[in-house]
């Protein structure tokens, strides 16, 4: 197990590299390793163990009846993913995690995590402390997916996410993190509608862009 890896992940951050390994050694934890597109947990099923992405990426999704999708969230690696269901047992999945390449996850039990805080062991009540930030961090990622995704317009949830990144990357010249199908998934929107705005904003001179790469310029 990469215990250096594990230590600079946010679950553990603040463990020194020793800390990291003995607080591992006394929770239930376990390693399971994933093809692209294999689901890592379904819609529908309770879970216990949050996941720690050891490497490679999953990604967060809900599916409908009718085959429509939207991407919540990506976990890369050393990122976490699960924490809330993992909080409350029996409280049913709503959402889908799916690795999109190779991966291999690391999972850790809570209700074991709790328990030995409660029982006096106090170090363990830094994890709790770290996954609580990351819940938090996470309602605030949720909460601005609904502000992108609130206007009917596409244009308009096309420049809510492209003013959004250019705010956290400070520039005009920014790299998304996400492809068209991607986007148009995250955006709650069809690709051919997505990519048709996309050429009507080029065409008009609000922007430029190639693949992933976005220059958003002036208007006179």
């Amino acid at each position: 197990m990469d215990y250096e890896l594990i230590s600079h992940t946010s679950l553990f951050q603040g463990c020194s590299l020793a800390e990291t390994e003995k607080l591992l050694h006394g929770l239930k934890t376990f390693t399971k390793k994933y093809k692209k597109g294999a689901p890592v947990y379904l819609a529908g099923t309770s879970v216990t163990d949050v996941g720690i992405v050891l490497y490679g990426t999953v990604q967060i999704e809900n599916n409908d009846l009718w085959g429509n999708k939207n991407i919540i969230s990506l976990a890369h690696t050393g990122e976490v993913f699960a924490e809330a269901y993992a909080c409350v047992p029996g409280e049913p999945m709503m959402v889908d995690v799916i690795a999109m390449e190779e991966a291999e996850i690391l999972f850790l039990n809570v209700p074991e995590l709790f328990r030995l805080s409660a029982s006096g062991k106090g170090e363990y009540s830094h994890l709790i402390h770290n996954m609580a930030i990351i819940s938090a961090r996470k309602n605030l990622l949720l909460s601005r997916r609904i502000l992108h995704t609130s206007s009917k317009k596409i244009r308009d949830r096309l420049l809510s996410y492209l003013s959004y990144q250019a705010g956290l990357q400070k520039s005009r010249y920014i790299d998304i993190p996400l492809n068209r199908q991607q986007l148009a998934d995250y955006l709650s929107l069809d690709r051919s509608a997505l990519s048709k705005e996309l050429g009507k904003m080029k065409k008009e001179g609000l922007l430029d862009y190639h693949k992933n790469s976005f220059v958003l310029k002036d208007i006179d």
